[in-house]
């Protein structure tokens, strides 16, 4: 039986050292952290060769007394704990007591320090863990430590080293990160003899952002704040335009230390859903707060996992501070009138619901004359889903009324209409709207109201782009499919009843990949419930006898593939595959590009759009484009 006995002191810490310094990038985050705890509000990182051979970190903390100096490098050794309560509210970043002696174990070290006030400082130098004498010797206030060969002594840890542009590029991104964790500390790297990075340290976050990770990624940051409880939020989310290919740019700070976090990687994509393009992701900077005896940061040896005792109320609070943010500038969209022939209700409901309201002035669109719409009347969608309205009989010479101003679109820019001094006709009302196939269930509806629109209709371009021109001289083009299919996903997603399913003629036999097969089958109820009537043909193959009646019967394929790809991906849950198929339905439901629309309805499309209720489409991208008079201008050299 092997013999049970105590390892060498030597050995032992060299062990330890392994579970915290795993590369230079942990030695530089183990003595940035010190540097912080010792009150530092400037602090310098110097790197040669990725951090291997040459590391210095000083700082203008409050520094070390010679005589502590030995011991600040022996094991759990620390001056930030004191009872075993203290580890029920830990404050400080570095508090184990571990990180010089495992950094000493494996690598050759000089620190020098003064005191705050004291008139010299002093210096020891270590080998291997092994200290030699503190001598005295001058140096500012503050601490400076250079770490030299880094595994000089362990030649099996050396050699899973990457290059030295690898482990410089991971010093980077460690320093990034304690400056973006402290805006108020002005951080400095010098990176073979290069400035990388230097923040001012004016205590402003955007300051931090703009000078660790650039210009371009600064300018397309949103400010956020907000507040659950004792939880607060606060920093920069990118705008869903500026969304990145990786999680990369994906910064959490909980009490001032970074973290990497599932639970607050999903509060924020979460908040982006149905915002951003496909396989894009968010970034963004946030610091959240809440009390230090509610979150665990000694789970894992590097400190960059923690531990939330309440883990609903932080995914809530950074869940809906980011949703709140991004969905400010969008309007509700209105509530849907629902089409249906099986629905009950009472007389006088039927009688209200007949009853038109009274009729409201709209000024003239820049198509010529049309008549008042009634809010609750149906637009056509499609030139050939119904035949247009027969023209009203002209009025007699004698009881025409007084002329109306031209649209605002006949207008130059230095002019503004004149209110009109006579209502326009109605158009007669039908008592109820006949169906009509492939009608959309929530049509686009002109908006009245009592003032000429802040905006005109130019025309539109290409049958797909839609151009209006703002009361501030702004050019717009509007991408009609993008918008309506946003519109089209809004009044979807309000409605609560399932949708109407069509009886398919004759079944339809959709072939789908073996994963995505295995998926849609485990999610029959869940197609169902959204009009999907399938059934396991086999081999791969599943036989649709019914669809939403939004779906036309030749997308029905495509879209159930799309579907089904979905819920292969792991987007699974009720709402993610509600909204999927939503939003598949959505875009086929939608006007497309390059089909024929009338006015009217690119009146009504733009209205939503000038109004600010949609901005995006489902799948994030633009519905319009902004174009300035100065832009303009400037392309044609008149500016």
């Amino acid at each position: 039986m092997p013999t049970i006995q105590c390892l060498d002191p030597h050995i032992a810490d060299l062990i330890a050292a392994g579970e915290v310094v795993e590369r230079p990038a942990s030695v530089a985050k183990e003595l940035l952290e010190n540097a912080l705890d010792a009150g530092a509000s400037a602090i310098s990182v110097e790197v040669q060769h990725g951090g291997l051979t040459y590391l210095r970190i000083t700082d203008n903390g409050c520094g070390i007394a010679p005589g502590q100096l030995p011991t600040a490098f022996l094991r759990h050794a620390t001056s930030k704990l004191r009872r075993a309560e203290d580890l029920a509210a830990i404050g400080t970043l570095g508090f184990r007591g571990e990180a010089l002696a495992a950094i000493a174990a494996v690598s050759r070290v000089d620190i020098f320090s003064r005191e705050r006030g004291a008139d010299r400082g002093a210096s020891l130098h270590l080998e291997g863990g092994v200290p030699g004498e503190v001598t005295e010797t001058g140096c500012p206030e503050g601490t400076t430590i250079c770490v030299r060969d880094l595994f000089f002594n362990t030649p099996a840890r050396m050699k899973f080293m990457k290059k030295d542009s690898a482990e410089g590029t991971a010093v980077t991104g460690v320093v990034t990160h304690l400056a973006l964790s402290h805006p108020e500390v002005s951080v400095k790297l010098i990176r073979d003899g290069v400035e990388v990075l230097h923040t001012p340290g004016d205590g402003q976050l955007r300051s931090a952002v703009y000078a660790a990770l650039g210009r371009d990624f600064a300018l397309g940051l949103l400010p956020v704040s907000g507040c659950g409880g004792d939880i607060s939020v606060e920093g920069f989310v990118t705008k869903p335009l500026n969304g990145g290919g990786t999680r990369a740019r994906q910064l959490f700070f909980v009490n001032g230390r970074f973290v990497r976090s599932q639970l607050l990687t999903a509060a924020l994509e979460e908040a982006y859903r149905n915002r951003l393009l496909k396989g894009k992701f968010p970034g963004c900077v946030l610091h959240i707060t809440l009390p230090k005896s509610t979150v665990d940061v000694n789970v894992h040896p590097a400190k960059t996992v923690v531990k939330f005792q309440n883990e609903r109320a932080v995914f809530d609070a950074v869940h809906y501070t980011v949703k709140d943010l991004l969905t400010a500038g969008e309007t509700p969209a209105p509530k849907p009138v629902q089409q249906t022939f099986y629905r009950s209700m009472t007389v006088q409901e039927y009688k209200e619901r007949q009853t038109p309201p009274p009729a409201e002035k709209r000024p003239l669109g820049s198509y010529g004359s049309a008549p008042a719409v009634h809010p609750d009347a149906k637009l056509p969608l499609r030139d050939s889903v119904s035949p247009p309205a027969p023209a009203a009989p002209e009025p007699r010479e004698e009881s025409r009324p007084a002329p109306m101003p031209a649209a605002p679109a006949t207008f130059p820019a230095a002019e503004k209409p004149v209110p009109a001094k006579a209502p326009v006709p109605e158009a007669p009302i039908p008592e109820a709207p006949a169906p009509r196939r492939n009608t959309i269930d929530l049509p686009i509806q002109q908006t009245l109201t009592d003032h000429p629109a802040p905006w005109r209709l130019v025309g539109e371009a290409l049958d797909t782009y839609i151009i209006c021109q703002d009361e501030s001289e702004n050019l717009w083009l509007i991408d009609k499919h993008a918008a309506h299919e946003r519109l089209r996903f809004n009044a979807l997603k309000q409605r609560r009843e399932p949708p109407m399913s069509q009886l398919l003629l004759q079944p339809l036999a959709v072939d789908l990949e073996a994963d995505a097969y295995d998926a849609a089958l485990a999610s029959l109820p869940l197609l169902e419930e959204f009009g999907f009537s399938c059934e396991d043909f086999g081999a791969g193959t599943l036989l649709v006898r019914e669809i939403p009646s939004d779906i036309r019967p030749e997308d029905a394929a495509a879209t159930l593939e799309e579907l089904a790809e979905d819920l292969r991906l792991g987007r699974a849950d009720p709402d993610a595959a509600r909204d999927s198929l939503l939003q598949t339905m959505a875009c086929k439901s939608a006007i497309k590009a390059g089909m024929h629309t009338s006015p009217a309805e690119l009146r009504a499309l733009v209205d939503r759009v000038q109004s600010g209720e949609i901005q995006y489409c489902p799948h994030g991208r633009p519905v319009a484009v902004k174009l300035t008079r100065y832009e303009i201008e400037k392309m044609f050299k008149r500016a």
